[in-house]
């Protein structure tokens, strides 16, 4: 709560350089939100996936400590993948912002995640990157998105929220059979 009352009284008195340090503030709160995680462990997983043959639905959450409750997916090659992502945290998007970026193998994260900072207009997923297989949209505290897409070839692959500081501890493994 303090981290977002700090947010607010900045944005009000200095919406002059705001882009510049929203990213600032985003930056301390996910520097904030790792010292916390080490002193409280994330909320526990509850997944929901059902599966048939052509079609998985996938639940994934996401919270105010930066944390997604699922870190493996399996699919198979091929099937339809309805995936929603909920954002259980309270926080708005501008300071707590999360989304789901599935990422082609072998992608270098720290470099996307560098990429991603500088694409704020297009909620930190950037334009035509070939990196990208699918993404969500950017959501704040409370809400909810879902996506469909086919499941690529098989192989492992990267998922993360690309929000400024986020994909170190928000990230995971997307592996097609």
């Amino acid at each position: 709560m303090c981290a977002h009352h700090l947010l607010n009284f900045y944005l009000n008195h200095h919406s002059s350089k705001l882009h510049i340090m929203t990213t600032q503030i985003s930056a301390l709160i996910s520097l904030i939100c790792i010292f916390i995680n080490a002193f409280n462990p994330s909320i526990p997983a509850t997944i929901e996936m059902e599966n048939s043959n052509d079609k998985i639905e996938i639940v994934i959450e996401s919270n105010d400590q930066m944390r997604f409750n699922l870190s493996e997916i399996n699919v198979e090659q091929g099937q339809t993948v309805a995936l929603t992502l909920k954002h259980m945290g309270k926080l708005p998007k501008a300071a707590m912002g999360h989304n789901w970026v599935l990422l082609r193998p072998n992608t270098d994260l720290a470099s996307f995640a560098m990429s991603a900072m500088k694409a704020k207009d297009n909620e930190y997923v950037p334009v035509d990157a070939p990196e990208v297989i699918v993404n969500t949209i950017l959501l704040g505290g409370g809400e909810k998105t879902t996506i469909e897409f086919e499941a690529p070839a098989p192989g492992t692959y990267s998922f993360i929220c690309s929000f400024p500081g986020h994909y170190a501890l928000m990230q995971g493994t997307f592996t097609v059979e």
